[in-house]
């Protein structure tokens, strides 16, 4: 008699990732459930890729030696090396938020104002996945930093 193999455990279904149509088109007692932070997460994921990546290229970029003695062709060297370290430097500070967003979806709170605990909105989310403030809290900071400064 032939032993018959075992079969293989059934592999878990990964859920269909929205389009962003579709999640702004959920009714609003879906706003963050599963399937919008599984979204969202993705995009952030992405993001922050691609945010290693430009540090890896610039990293390669800067060991390149372009060796030059024109003080012109120097000068012209050093600013844009000046210019993709200030942009690198930018993005490693957006990966610093990329990294908070992707904790706030671990812990549940990813979506809501910090300042009311309002939800932010799909739509401000979409725009800027690591928004932290709804827009009228976001507002209200800007008029009280114009008012009294950093």
């Amino acid at each position: 008699m032939a032993k018959t193999a075992a079969a293989a455990p059934a592999a878990p279904k990964k859920a269909r990732v929205l389009t962003e149509e579709e999640i702004l088109k959920a009714p609003e007692k879906d706003y963050m459930n599963e399937a919008q932070l599984a979204f969202f997460r993705q995009r952030l994921m992405d993001l922050r890729d691609q945010l290693l990546q430009n540090a890896d290229d610039t990293g390669e970029h800067l060991r390149e030696n372009e060796v030059t003695t024109d003080p012109s062709d120097r000068a012209t060297l050093e600013e844009e090396y000046t210019l993709e370290l200030r942009t690198r430097d930018r993005e490693r500070k957006l990966l610093k938020k990329v990294e908070k967003s992707i904790k706030q979806i671990d812990d549940g709170s990813y979506g809501f104002c910090e300042e009311t605990g309002e939800p932010i909105g799909v739509p401000r989310l979409l725009a800027r996945p690591t928004a932290t403030l709804s827009l009228e809290a976001q507002e209200r900071r800007e008029r009280v930093q114009k008012l009294y400064g950093d």
